[in-house]
């Protein structure tokens, strides 16, 4: 198995840095700087928040600064989950974590993630059929993986998309719900099931036999879709892995922490974005801050947050360092970021009195991600859920 940070700068195992070297602590810096200056929140509202009948009535997909992208592929942010033999330049997975954690910071609209995410599977899938596509994503192709059934299953083995042999490749039949930034994405990377195993298959998104169907979705800087295969025919070439859950499994760890790190980066926002306004804000000549019935939900969440962020980057570390384990660590890091996200959201809204609960306070797009990321891939109480299971096992 090919893994991400094949070349990191970084020692692997697992320490009290979680795998920040120079590399990883520049490039979290350098995405800051680069975020905070080319994507200010006036941006993300002009292009997410402009016209709520575009959302809500029309059902117009997410915009995205496609200007934007092309910056963000030319720092080589789509390689950094991309082994060097196909063109990238791999960094630890605490790296990963920090770059997407500011771009949950800034909510930024892009496939950034879905990207990466695309990449771990494809890392986990045959090196050499998977080179060609990991070696588009690196020079900017858009990605997305497509593995959830139709009743929402996280689970690899209840994927509901029919692989049936045709010459060399597949026919494709069948449906996969809940695909992020399906919109945005050039290209899926699908299991498929086929009589006596399952597949990874990657599907151009012109495929013929392809429908990708929006879903009307509140998050207003994402989109998700549902896609239908009828008849579509799968190259030799385009198949990826004859093991496809096993692939699956095997990255599903890196997924749980890059959800994680975008629930970080929201909740993040939203503390600094409420203390600000409760540092500000006076009533009773003095700042709402000063008032218990305030400061102390703000510190609640701050601690909510360092604990999940803590979570997350022990998870990635393990990741690099000791995969064995890094399933656990991960659901734990993906349970602690959804309620500390979706906390940080509710306190937001709270706090900021009437102007939080309006179209024109940025907290409503917060509020949204943070409730879309929470849910995706499983919340706090299905993580917990699947720990349980696998620590002491199914309780009856």
């Amino acid at each position: 198995m090919t893994t991400s940070n094949t070349t990191s700068s970084t020692n692997t195992s697992s320490s009290l840095d979680f795998g920040f070297g120079e590399v990883e602590t520049e490039l979290r810096d350098v995405a800051r700087r680069f975020l905070g200056d080319q994507f200010p929140i006036t941006t993300l509202r002009e292009l997410v928040a402009s016209d709520p009948e575009a959302v809500y009535l029309r059902g117009e997909p997410t915009s995205w600064d496609k200007q934007l992208w092309t910056q963000i592929v030319d720092m080589g942010w789509t390689g950094l989950a991309v082994p060097e033999a196909a063109g990238g330049t791999p960094v630890a997975m605490a790296g990963l974590a920090a770059v997407v954690e500011e771009t949950g910071f800034h909510a930024l609209p892009s496939p950034l993630t879905s990207t990466i995410n695309a990449s771990l599977v494809l890392n986990s899938c045959e090196p050499d059929a998977a080179r060609p596509w990991l070696e588009a994503i690196a020079s900017g192709t858009t990605a997305t993986i497509a593995t959830t059934d139709d009743t929402g299953s996280w689970q690899a083995a209840h994927c509901t998309v029919k692989a049936t042999p045709d010459g060399d490749g597949y026919r494709l039949d069948g449906v996969t719900a809940f695909v992020q930034d399906a919109a945005k994405a050039d290209l899926f990377v699908v299991l498929c099931q086929t009589d006596t195993s399952h597949i990874v298959a990657v599907v151009r998104a012109d495929a013929e036999g392809l429908t990708v169907a929006p879903n009307h979705i509140h998050d207003l800087t994402r989109d998700q879709a549902t896609l239908h295969f009828d008849s579509l025919l799968v190259e030799a070439n385009a198949v990826v892995s004859t093991n496809g859950v096993a692939a699956i499994e095997a990255a599903w760890p890196g997924v749980l922490v890059m959800a994680a790190a975008d629930l970080c980066g929201v909740a993040e926002w939203l503390l600094q974005t409420t203390t600000e306004y409760a540092t500000n804000r006076v009533q009773f000549d003095h700042p709402i801050g000063f008032f218990q019935a305030v400061k102390h939900p703000i510190v609640n969440v701050t601690i909510d947050i360092a604990r999940a962020r803590s979570l997350l980057y022990h998870a990635a570390s393990l990741v690099d360092s000791n995969p064995a384990t890094a399933l656990a660590a991960a659901r734990m890091a993906k349970s602690a970021a959804s309620d500390a996200a979706s906390f940080a959201a509710d306190r937001t809204v709270q706090l900021h009195g009437g102007i939080g609960f309006t179209w024109e306070h940025d907290a409503h797009i917060y509020f949204k991600r943070a409730m879309h990321g929470q849910a995706l891939y499983g919340g706090g109480q299905y993580q917990r859920q699947q720990l349980a299971n696998t620590l002491i096992g199914p309780i009856s």
